[in-house]
């Protein structure tokens, strides 16, 4: 069993490493080589340093004094076996049906408290940051002061902030350091960086300071938008939709019920869109007349232009310099937009008619940035949660099977996608759906040569979904949702469960060829192996503890993978001291009842096992 776990744990690190894709792919190849890495050592230690170090142990001499904490535990240890483990063991296998259908149901419970929102689900957790950043952004073409009137009052909302918060803080620590303010790029946007106490000594998370700076500033009308990011969102923001379209009216339309109904979402704050307004110009239209004069619209607007911007119409030497003449009217003729009507256009034949007979004209904000995703116009609305904890998978379904359905039968030419987080748990899910059916392959190819039988690895596999129970609801009990890193957990979890399970199916299968029946062999593998795997768990649960109670800020997004191993390892230790010889006994059944409808006799328990025909074959092949 440990030469077999020593070939699965690399099986099944490389494997996700080599196909897992995206950022979660480039972290789990960092955390692949320290695994690989210590792994190596570790077996090292299992099969050389150890062995030396147990065969010069005092604790081999019979005259050896046993300590009073070592008594108490064995004491404590036989108490478990023997009045709590062994008797359960007798009744589970003995009311298989009731069993099984205890642990089905408590598997389909945990599903639906996830898809119910009980336990919740996001895509990546929220890194924990030191800096809190602020990005305003006003319609182009507004006065400087404007904006920096406005960036200035969220300044100041920030101090008031840093008071009710530096008054909790422990030591009463000032929790803004400092905080630097940025003008520009151009007259319309500004930033704040606002530098908070280290993670370690500060009490609050940025995300929550950054989310009482949010409602006590509240929202401009003026503003495009108003971002206050209080961490790094892993993989892009936890709702982001993109809406595409080549009609702009309706993609347009679209964007702006779309912001109104996540502005409209509790949970959610900054939301933004990558369509800004552009700088104010004047749209012309022509009318029929324009057309019957010859005039088209290229003639009329360039004939505007020139009388509001000039046009060149002279360029001489002057010593040496070149001196270029322009024409435009005059200040008081271009100062009032009202005087465009009487502005005199020049026809083909040489009339001049006034452009308010010809065309009408409006005032219009125009386009900055023009996207465009799969050969549509797209047009990006995205936003961040109040509560980092509250699930943003919720959200994003809601969003596509109530809202999206809603704005389609509004504006039939639109499509959404989901992009941000959701687009790189996606990419992430996709390329795991690879990788998990190799790794499983590679898993039971391992043991059945190891154990030389088909069914055994199969009944360690049927049993992994079930420490999904562990995963679940210890993300509940500790208000954590499940993200995409929790996937890393459960990743290691499934080697924890198949190491136990190989240690308890390698005692059965030494039982049975020393003489013992079937239901013999599964007791006392279960009493014997008890130990070893209680002892395991525990001790890995142990290890994982302090960082599952860690406080530390920039901690925060590990935990989530040792809540999925730690609960996992809980539950795996139940699956296999309880489920494991459920699901042997239930193959056995199986294999009796299938030899005796096609051999026509009955077989006895043993003899349908496989440890039980090696050694038959042995025996055969000694005779010969």
């Amino acid at each position: 069993p440990a030469i077999t776990s020593a070939i699965l744990t690399p099986i099944i690190a490389f494997s996700t490493f080599f196909f897992l894709d995206g950022r979660v792919g480039e972290f789990f190849a960092e955390v692949t080589v320290v695994v690989m890495l210590t792994l190596g050592f570790s077996l090292l230690e299992a099969f050389i340093i150890l062995p030396a170090h147990v065969a010069h142990s005092k604790a081999l001499t019979p005259a050896q004094k046993r300590f009073r904490f070592n008594v108490w535990g064995d004491n404590a240890m036989d108490w478990m076996r023997t009045k709590l483990y062994m008797p359960l063991l007798r009744k589970a296998l003995a009311y298989k049906p009731i069993s099984f259908a205890i642990l089905i149901a408590v598997l389909m419970m945990s599903f639906a408290a996830m898809s119910g929102g009980i336990i919740k689900s996001t895509f990546f957790p929220v890194i924990a940051s030191d800096r809190i950043s602020v990005s305003l952004k006003m319609p182009q073409g507004v006065n400087p002061e404007v904006t920096d009137s406005l960036i200035s009052i969220v300044e100041a909302k920030a101090w008031e902030i840093n008071e009710e918060f530096t008054a909790q803080q422990t030591d009463g620590l000032i929790v803004v350091e400092n905080i630097r303010k940025q003008l520009g790029p151009g007259t319309s946007n500004a930033s704040l960086f606002i530098n908070l106490l280290p993670g370690e000594l500060r009490d609050f998370s940025a995300s929550e300071i950054a989310s009482a700076i949010f409602e006590k500033v509240g929202t401009f009308p003026s503003a495009e938008s108003l971002v206050i990011d209080g961490g790094s969102n892993f993989g892009g923001r936890p709702v982001s939709v993109s809406l595409l379209s080549n009609n702009i009216s309706e993609l347009k339309s679209a964007k702006g019920e779309l912001k109104q109904i996540l502005e409209d979402n509790p949970l959610l704050r900054d939301i933004g869109d990558n369509d800004p307004a552009g700088i104010k110009e004047i749209e012309l239209t022509l009318k029929e007349k324009a057309y019957s004069l010859g005039l088209n619209l290229n003639d009329v607007i360039r004939q505007v232009r020139a009388g509001f911007n000039g046009q060149q119409v002279q360029r001489f030497q002057r010593g040496e310099d070149e001196i270029i003449v322009w024409a435009r009217f005059t200040r008081e003729g271009r100062a009032d937009i009202e005087d465009m009507a009487d502005m005199r256009i020049i026809t083909p034949n040489g009339a001049r008619v006034p452009l308010g007979e010809i065309a009408s004209y409006r005032i219009a904000r125009g386009d900055v940035s023009i996207n465009h995703l799969d050969g549509k116009r797209e047009i990006r609305v995205d936003a961040d949660l109040k509560n980092p904890k509250e699930s943003a998978s919720d959200i994003v379904e809601e969003i596509r099977s109530v809202h999206v359905p809603y704005l389609k039968a509004r504006y039939p030419s639109i499509t959404a996608l989901y992009e941000g987080q959701n687009r790189e748990a996606t990419r992430t899910q996709q390329s795991a759906a690879q990788v998990f059916p190799i790794i499983l392959l590679l898993i039971y190819i391992v043991i059945a040569f190891t154990f030389r039988s088909f069914s055994q690895p199969l009944l360690l596999l049927i049993m992994v979904p079930f420490a999904f129970i562990g995963v679940g609801w210890g993300h509940w009990v500790h208000d954590f949702p499940v993200n995409i890193l929790s996937l890393l957990g459960i990743i290691a979890l499934i080697g924890i469960v198949v190491n136990d399970g190989l240690v308890f199916i390698a005692k059965f299968n030494r039982y049975l060829k020393e003489g013992s029946t079937y239901d013999e062999a599964l007791l006392q593998a279960g009493n014997s192996r008890f130990r070893a795997i209680f002892l395991t768990s525990i001790t890995t649960i142990a290890g994982l503890s302090p960082l599952i109670f860690e406080t530390s800020r920039q901690a925060q997004f590990l935990i989530p993978m040792a809540i999925s191993i730690a609960y996992g390892i809980g539950i795996a230790t139940v699956l296999t001291l309880i489920m494991l010889p459920m699901l042997l006994a239930l193959s056995n059944d199986i294999k009796v009842y299938v030899t005796w409808f096609w051999e026509g006799k009955r077989p006895s328990k043993e003899s349908v096992e496989r440890a039980i025909k090696e050694i038959a074959s042995e025996h055969e092949a000694e005779a010969h």
